[in-house]
């Protein structure tokens, strides 16, 4: 009896870690196969490298805008 019981516990254990190693490897091939679908219908969008144009006249102007802020902030204290 207690080798039945054994046998069936081991049984019933091989045939559960069978059913989630089968679902685990369908999962990581449908989820590559997605994968190589989605990249190959939707490709990366280039990024954009250009750099802008920043004159020192428009850096003067960032300046002021950025001390006149601070000070308008600790003038709030």
């Amino acid at each position: 009896m207690q080798d039945t019981l054994l046998q069936q516990g081991l049984d019933i254990t091989l045939f559960g870690m069978g059913i989630v190693f089968t679902f685990l490897l369908l999962l990581v091939i449908g989820t590559s196969i997605m994968s190589r679908i989605i990249t190959r219908h939707f490709p990366e969008a280039e990024p954009i490298t250009a750099t802008p144009n920043i004159s020192a006249d428009d850096n003067a102007r960032l300046h002021a805008i950025i001390k006149g802020a601070i000070d308008q902030h600790r003038k709030k204290r």
